[in-house]
């Protein structure tokens, strides 16, 4: 199955709901009036794109159909895929890893898949011929290590693990001391995510990255928060915390197959000013790809 194949595939869920709000729209509105707007917000919301995107997309339309004297609804469909569209290329979805090494620091809450996508993530890099270190730096969950070093054997990388309880900036101190020394490409840490104490995982985050700096100072870096799409908004939600903790600059957003709620790509992507750059969209190691904004948006209305 090709990339778009997969993605296709893995959005259906999120199609098939989106497709159902946003097309009942437009099967029942004919003529393009304020009742129209009204129902297609409402109906863009229910879709998971939250209500400060869903009211932007909306203001963009009516300003489309003004301009442009659009009065024919599916003239405003095209016009609705446009927007989007827009909306999804704005960011730089692209990873910047030109230095060897560059730093991957991986962030997130415990249960969104975190480890797993880190090992999917290493396999990817593995693939297309990079040497790949983990450093197992969640420390405080129970076999998070194990769980790491298994997937470190799966994709053939090294890994540098401390024992349980052992502090998370020591274990990623060694594994910048080991990345330079090894002739690593791409270091991806894996970090601890209890959210219900943030003032202590704010100040161990703030600790790691002054690590990382001080260790690795040329090194290009990636603060990648991996979010969980079937809690919808509520990834929003994580997305601005963490950026309290962490200079963020991109999303993996996991479980897209499993959910609806695929469409809060496009509100993270508008309200949080921070690039999806990967997605899950399956099981397997291969289902981790690449985030591109135009397939993703083609995708999502193909059915149309």
């Amino acid at each position: 199955m090709g990339f778009f194949d997969r993605l296709k595939s893995g959005l259906g869920k999120t199609r098939e709901s989106f497709s159902e709000k946003v097309n009942n729209v437009f099967k029942v509105f004919v003529k393009v009036d304020e009742e129209f707007f009204d129902e297609l917000e409402e109906a863009l919301i229910m879709a998971d794109l939250g209500v400060e995107t869903s009211m932007y997309i909306i203001e963009k339309l009516r300003d489309t159909v003004k301009t442009k004297r659009i009065s024919d609804s599916e003239e405003v469909k095209e016009e609705l895929k446009n927007v989007i569209s827009e909306i999804l290329t704005e960011q730089d979805c692209s990873m910047r890893l030109e230095t060897k090494p560059s730093v991957i620091l991986v962030i997130g809450v415990n249960g969104v898949g975190k480890t797993t996508t880190i090992g999917k993530l290493a396999s990817h890099y593995k693939s297309q011929g990079k040497r790949v270190l983990l450093a197992a730096a969640d420390t405080f969950r129970a076999a998070a290590i194990d769980q790491l070093d298994v997937w470190a054997k799966r994709s053939g990388c090294e890994i540098i693990k401390h024992q349980e309880n052992s502090d998370p900036a020591a274990v990623v101190f060694d594994a910048c001391r080991a990345a330079a020394a090894r002739g690593t490409d791409i270091l991806i840490c894996d970090t601890a995510g209890r959210l219900h104490n943030k003032a202590n995982l704010m100040a161990e985050l703030n600790k790691i990255g002054r690590v990382i700096e001080r260790e690795l100072p040329e090194a290009d870096k990636e603060i990648m928060i991996v979010l969980d799409a079937s809690t919808g908004q509520n990834a929003v939600s994580q997305a601005k915390l963490f950026s309290e903790a962490a200079d963020i600059t991109g999303i993996i957003l996991t479980k897209l197959d499993g959910t609806a709620k695929g469409g809060v790509v496009v509100s993270i992507s508008k309200e949080q000013s921070i690039p999806v750059k990967f997605i899950g969209v399956g099981e397997g190691i291969e289902d981790l790809q690449e985030f591109d904004a135009e397939s993703f948006a083609r995708a999502l209305f193909e059915n149309d």
